[in-house]
């Protein structure tokens, strides 16, 4: 039974006195220890699905769904008390920008340990609790790969870097030991050297702490060789889902195949100047998403039935909505 489930996710927004879907019947569900990719293009809804989970939605958005539920409770019906204590203890969110996501007028070292609960600091008076937090936070940076905390703890925001500040998000997700991570294109921007180790460190925690991951990201070969599953979203739709191994091997669906075809090959073979193949056209606004299948002006493959929305197809654990997919080789 999936940690997480989510079907049929809708979300609407209020714009000029029209609503228009910014999600429309998203599905999304991950298991225990399993490392699940979520990519797609800029604007594609990634982090409004990330914010539909965390309840950081406004109020004026409307939400709906089929199934949402956090190991069996269903997260759209229960109180916003209880959703907080899930997000306080279960679910944790790492951020796509580390340093605006901090308090700039405190020290690294004071917001970790303000973030540790309660229940886990030991001692009775509070110079024992006060050494207790600050054991804690210095055990959760070096567990994160922060070698010298004393310099770190002490820092204010603006004085680090962006590869430390994501590890210390890391290390503020991970304080209260949650199930599930939740990180929103954590390696956006960084260079090649950085984006390794935050992703090798957070395969090490997969591995060590079977600690599920939601990668969210636009980086299909930052994601590649770390995630189990990946789920493919274009302009607010699930369009694909599936093993990784097999989606790589054999992607049913054409905006799939733009993507990964779409990352820089290293071939020795490559010709110099080569062009990276890519989809013709721009992902459309909400106010003027095209009826049926939303790639359909975008699409190689598209035929007059793409003017009516593709049903949800399974092939084995494979799932895909498209009325003309790769497998399928004569149109």
């Amino acid at each position: 039974m999936p940690i997480l489930d989510i079907k049929n996710l809708t979300l609407e927004m209020e714009t000029g006195g029209t609503r228009v879907k910014a999600l429309d019947r998203v599905n999304l569900s991950i298991n225990s220890g399993e490392i699940r990719a979520l990519v797609g293009e800029s604007g594609s809804g990634k982090s409004l699905i990330v914010s539909a989970i965390s309840g950081a939605l406004p109020p004026q958005w409307h939400i709906t769904a089929d199934r949402m539920t956090w190991k069996g409770e269903n997260l759209l019906s229960m109180r916003a008390d209880e959703r907080r204590e899930i997000m306080r203890r279960d679910i944790a969110v790492v951020f796509q920008h580390p340093i605006a996501a901090m308090d700039p007028s405190t020290t690294l070292g004071e917001q970790l340990e303000e973030s540790i609960p309660n229940e886990l600091v030991e001692g009775k008076l509070f110079w024992q609790r006060k050494q207790s937090r600050r054991r804690t936070a210095i055990g959760l940076v070096h567990k994160v790969g922060i070698k010298n905390h004393e310099h770190y703890l002490n820092a204010f925001p603006h004085q680090i870097s962006s590869d430390i500040g994501q590890k210390f998000m890391i290390a503020m997700a991970l304080v209260s030991q949650p199930d599930l991570l939740i990180a929103d294109d954590p390696t956006r921007g960084m260079e090649t050297t950085t984006k390794t180790k935050v992703l090798k460190l957070l395969a090490r925690l997969n591995q060590t702490k079977s600690l599920s991951i939601l990668f969210v990201s636009h980086d299909l070969l930052a994601i590649a060789s770390m995630a189990h599953t990946m789920t493919v979203l274009y302009c607010g739709q699930t369009v694909e889902s599936g093993q990784m191994k097999h989606i790589r091997k054999r992607p049913l669906h054409p905006y799939t195949k733009a993507l990964l075809d779409s990352a820089p090959s290293f071939r020795n073979d490559l010709p110099p100047k080569s062009y990276l193949p890519t989809l013709d056209g721009t992902i459309p606004t909400l106010q003027h998403v095209p009826i049926g299948c939303r790639l359909g002006p975008r699409c190689p493959r598209a035929q007059k039935q793409c003017v009516v929305t593709p049903a949800v197809r399974k092939v084995h654990d494979h799932t895909y909505s498209c009325h003309f997919p790769l497998h399928m080789d004569k149109l």
